[in-house]
């Protein structure tokens, strides 16, 4: 089992996106092969939160970096940004940065497309707007003069000049079933966040399955990956306190819902008490023992690619502990060619 792990960025946490650059270097000197950042307009919160173009900030990270590979988590192609110039983007990006670019895409959120003025449909036409766009992006990577005509796009000979010389990875995140199929048809890799494991063994990992012998494809030719909430402190109450105002990004109504305005997101967080997260997340803890075993769970269960979103009052300690102890630790136990 060839394990990777990776470093999510919340982006959302502070308004220099300067700052979150050094984190990046940090995290790739403490030994995380992966930096993932939310692709935003609004960010979740409001209280001293920022929100920067992540496109951009990704091309100065790859430039502050040597080898970690960089991608978003998550784009969503369905709206604000047309298929196309997704595809162009992380064209652009992998040709300037060779196999280190990613690029992983799902429906979305509210908050990214109605303050736009684009409306926020059923989940039924957001994945059939997926589905659109993970076609045309392909087709822009490795064809020319592409026509494309769907319900929701539509292409007329567009071609990409600048192509991406080697195969872009491709990831599709979700944490329902028919998302979950589309990735088992086009996607190289699986991504769901924070998931229960009797569901992903009985519903997400079938419906990869399901999608992959549709498209003709091996389920092993899908990775499994798991973005996890984590934090870290001496101090649990600390850890938790500073997890609190964070923990909205996993109610489920932020995706169902035309729920936009952060100010009204924030509001929810009375609505979330300390105990719910020690309970709901997997990786609270005040010493490294915690943060192994939560997620040794996650990788005897047939995770590959583990991500972590970090919401600890010190970004710094976290990666020394990860980096110290968590990830060589569970590189020495599970990963093997």
């Amino acid at each position: 089992m060839k394990l990777r792990f990776g470093y999510s960025m919340e982006v959302d946490k502070t308004l220099d996106p300067a700052v979150l650059i050094d984190q990046a270097v940090l995290a790739e000197k403490n030994g995380f092969e992966a930096i993932w950042a939310g692709d935003h307009f609004h960010p979740w919160l409001h209280t001293g939160a920022g929100s920067p173009q992540i496109w951009v900030w990704l091309a100065a990270v790859a430039e502050r970096t040597k080898n970690v590979n960089l991608g978003t988590g998550v784009t969503a192609p369905i709206f604000r940004y047309h298929p196309a110039l997704v595809a162009q983007t992380f064209a652009t990006l992998g040709v300037l940065y060779p196999d280190r670019i990613f690029l992983t895409v799902a429906t979305g959120e509210a908050m990214n497309e109605v303050p736009l003025g684009y409306p926020w449909p059923p989940h039924k036409e957001r994945t059939e707007r997926l589905e659109e766009a993970i076609r045309i992006i392909r087709a822009l990577w490795t064809r020319d003069f592409v026509n494309f005509r769907g319900k929701y796009f539509q292409l007329n000979k567009a071609n990409l000049y600048t192509k991406p010389k080697k195969s872009i990875p491709l990831y599709v995140a979700s944490s329902g079933a028919k998302v979950a199929e589309l990735a088992g048809k086009y996607g190289d890799g699986f991504l769901t966040g924070d998931p229960d494991l009797d569901f992903c063994r009985n519903v997400l990992f079938p419906a990869v399955e399901k999608g992959a012998k549709a498209a003709g494809r091996q389920t092993d030719d899908v990775i499994k990956m798991v973005s996890l909430s984590a934090a870290y402190d001496p101090d649990l109450d600390r850890a938790l306190e500073s997890s609190l105002r964070w923990a909205v990004t996993s109610l489920p109504a932020f995706y169902k819902y035309p729920i936009y305005d952060p100010r009204e997101i924030e509001s929810y967080v009375r609505w979330i008490s300390k105990e719910q997260i020690a309970r709901a997340w997997p990786l609270v803890g005040t010493n490294a023992e915690d943060h192994i075993k939560g997620i040794e769970k996650y990788i005897k269960a047939g995770f590959t690619d583990i991500q972590v979103c970090d919401f600890s009052p010190s970004e710094e300690k976290f990666m020394k502990l990860y980096g110290e102890r968590v990830l060589p630790y569970l590189r020495e136990t599970y990963d093997k060619d």
